[in-house]
């Protein structure tokens, strides 16, 4: 990561964007931050989860962001675990929780400009190009995944099977998005997990009134296709650079300047979880 900001400083600096009113529906619309702020509320320094936090705030004070940010895939998950967690200090305790709260109460009518928008992304998106419509996401709860060991043995297993593209982990909640070829059936993800004799996998997925529901999978086994040497990766049929109408001004600056740093914070997110 030489050269490159760490967690600490992209956190810091989406909370500057988003403490400005012109950027806070930018943020929420783009394809990596808020995914990205997600997983920094999993993060292992103090610090940078009362970061994302004070973002999260700020982009919740847009009603219109709302209803996006509650059905976000984890977000409500993750902010109750900050909140439950016996380790997380009073401060961040108390943030957590009025961003739940905020965002519990968020109404439908709020929502509605958004609800197109939320049909076509039910699932994180935390890659760049995750519009390749040759590949696809799917979102595991793997029970039995609670600690490093168990994760390098996931990482074995999924690494094995030819069509997927990339993974990362929410260690957590226990769960693990991947992102797969579109012609790879989710059932050889958990074929493979199930492998391991230690690890079951369930896939998480949106119902209709937005809450998160478990769905197990099949307990016959599917044939899976296994690698001969690295994963199958995909050329991106989409480039993030490209998209000049994203422009998001940072706090006094200009607005190239800010829409130049949210393509490196989104650089930074695709590669840090990336894997």
């Amino acid at each position: 990561m030489s050269g490159e900001p760490d967690a600490l400083a992209v956190v810091n600096q989406l909370r500057d964007l988003a403490s400005d009113p012109l950027n806070r529906r930018a943020i929420v619309q783009d394809q990596g931050c808020l995914p990205g702020l997600i997983l920094f509320l999993d993060h292992p320094n103090p610090q940078v989860v009362y970061s994302a936090l004070l973002a999260l705030r700020y982009l919740a004070e847009c009603r219109a962001n709302r209803e996006k940010m509650r059905s976000e895939l984890g977000m409500m998950l993750s902010l109750q675990n900050v909140i439950q967690k016996t380790t997380t200090p009073g401060d961040t305790q108390i943030l957590a929780t009025e961003v739940y709260d905020l965002l519990q109460s968020s109404s439908t009518a709020d929502g509605d400009c958004t609800n197109e928008m939320n049909s076509r992304r039910r699932k994180a998106q935390f890659f760049l190009g995750a519009t390749n419509k040759r590949a696809k996401t799917v979102v595991l709860h793997i029970d039995g995944l609670d600690d490093t060991s168990r994760r390098s043995l996931c990482e074995d297993a999924l690494l094995k099977i030819k069509g997927v593209i990339s993974f990362t982990f929410q260690m957590a909640v226990q769960r693990c998005v991947v992102r797969i070829r579109s012609d790879l059936k989710a059932e050889a993800l958990a074929t493979a997990i199930a492998s391991t004799k230690v690890m079951k996998a369930q896939q998480v997925v949106k119902g209709e009134s937005g809450e998160e529901l478990l769905l197990p999978f099949q307990d016959a086994p599917v044939d899976v296709e296994q690698n001969t040497d690295l994963p199958d990766y995909l050329p991106e049929d989409e480039s993030p650079m490209k998209e000049q109408d994203k422009a998001v001004s940072r706090v006094g600056a200009h607005q190239d300047g800010g829409s130049n740093w949210l393509s490196t914070a989104a650089n930074f997110l695709s590669r840090s979880f990336y894997w």
